[in-house]
């Protein structure tokens, strides 16, 4: 078979279409739903409540490749309540699971951070789960900026 330069220009566009196609089909982002079913999973059924549990994340990222994120559980981590585990949440993530952290009485403190990338503008959420089964919940919107220009 003769391949010339222009059959050859010719599959490689084809090639570049299908490829991009692909990644515009979607399918790589988690929907609210997977969120929310991942959080009720971590809580066992439980409703999470409010309080106890504080995210710090920015309002507007500039750069979605590094957003800095802290969380901070209130209580003291030898009392029966104390926080067993933190887990952050992206809901626009392909995968909305983005860390998990685990504390002892050892810990000294119940305060984290991090930094995690965010694809687009979404709400990022932290859930604690403590030691005697209930759950607290903090939740943030991150409005994820285009090339820094706040589009």
């Amino acid at each position: 078979m003769h391949v010339t330069r222009r059959s050859a220009l010719a599959l490689g566009a084809g090639a570049a279409v299908l490829v991009g196609a692909a990644l515009r089909s979607g399918g790589a982002e988690a929907a609210a739903e997977d969120t929310a079913k991942a959080i009720s999973d971590l809580a066992g059924g439980k409703e999470p409540q409010a309080g106890r549990i504080t995210l710090t994340a920015p309002e507007i990222a500039e750069n979605g490749n590094t957003v800095p994120i802290s969380v901070s559980v209130d209580g003291d981590l030898a009392a029966p309540d104390a926080v067993e585990t933190v887990t952050i949440f992206a809901e626009g993530n392909p995968n909305p699971g983005v860390v998990s952290f685990h504390f002892t009485p050892l810990s000294g403190s119940a305060e984290a951070s991090t930094r995690m990338r965010l694809a687009k503008t979404q709400n990022v959420i932290a859930v604690a789960k403590m030691r005697d089964g209930s759950v607290y919940m903090d939740k943030k919107e991150v409005k994820v900026t285009i090339g820094g220009c706040g589009g």
